[in-house]
C-alpha cells in the first residue's frame, strides 16, 4: 500500500507522518529504533488532509497548546501489540505509568518485558503516548525519539498539567 507522507520541523526535531486516505499510520522521529516498512513506496504529499491535520495537532501539542489528539489512527501490529498500543491511549495527559502498570492494565501482570517490547515498536508515538511509560523506579527508560526527547515531552506535559511551563521557567 502506498502511503502519503510529510516531514516538518518541530521543537523535537523533524517529524515524518504517513497516512492513507482513512487514517494516520506512522509518526517517525529523525532516528527510529524500528523504521517503517515500505517507506520507499511512500509519496510526498503535504497537502493530504489527514497529514495537514496531524501536522497542526502535533505542533499544537509540542507548543503546549493541545493536550489530546483528534486523529483517526490505524497502527499495524500483532494482536498483543495492538492491545498495548490501545492501552497507551488510556494513560492520562501529564501522568506516567510503569511497564508493570501497563501490563496489569491489559490483564497480563507478568508481561512487563513483552509490554516494553511492544511499547518500543509503537508506530504512532506522541499520539499513542509511549513516552508516558517509565521504569518502575521512575527511570526514563529507552524511547524511540531519544531519552532527551522523552524528558522534554514529560516536562512539557508536567508543566501544562500544573499550570507551569518548566521548559521555559515560566510560572
Amino acid at each position: 500500500m502506498t502511503l502519503a507522507f510529510d516531514t516538518f520541523d518541530s521543537p523535537i526535531g523533524p517529524l515524518t507522518v504517513a497516512a492513507d486516505d482513512a487514517a494516520i499510520r506512522h509518526i517517525l522521529f529523525p532516528r527510529n529504533r524500528h523504521d517503517a516498512r515500505g517507506r520507499e513506496l511512500w509519496r510526498h504529499d503535504p497537502g493530504q488532509p489527514l497529514l495537514q491535520a496531524a501536522r497542526a495537532q502535533l505542533l499544537q501539542y509540542l507548543h503546549g497548546e493541545r493536550t489530546a489528539f483528534e486523529l483517526p489512527l490505524q497502527p499495524q501490529g500483532t494482536p498483543f501489540q495492538l492491545r498495548v498500543w490501545q492501552a497507551l491511549a488510556a494513560i492520562p495527559f501529564g501522568q506516567t505509568w510503569s511497564y508493570v502498570q501497563l501490563a496489569r492494565h491489559i490483564g497480563q501482570p507478568t508481561a512487563s518485558r513483552a509490554v516494553g517490547a511492544a511499547n518500543g515498536r509503537n508506530p504512532l508515538p506522541l499520539v499513542l503516548p509511549c513516552h508516558r511509560v517509565i521504569g518502575s523506579g521512575g527511570a526514563l527508560t529507552g524511547f524511540g525519539g531519544g531519552v532527551e526527547t522523552k524528558a522534554f515531552l514529560l516536562n512539557l506535559e508536567s508543566g501544562l498539567e500544573t499550570g507551569k511551563n518548566q521548559l521555559f521557567g515560566n510560572t
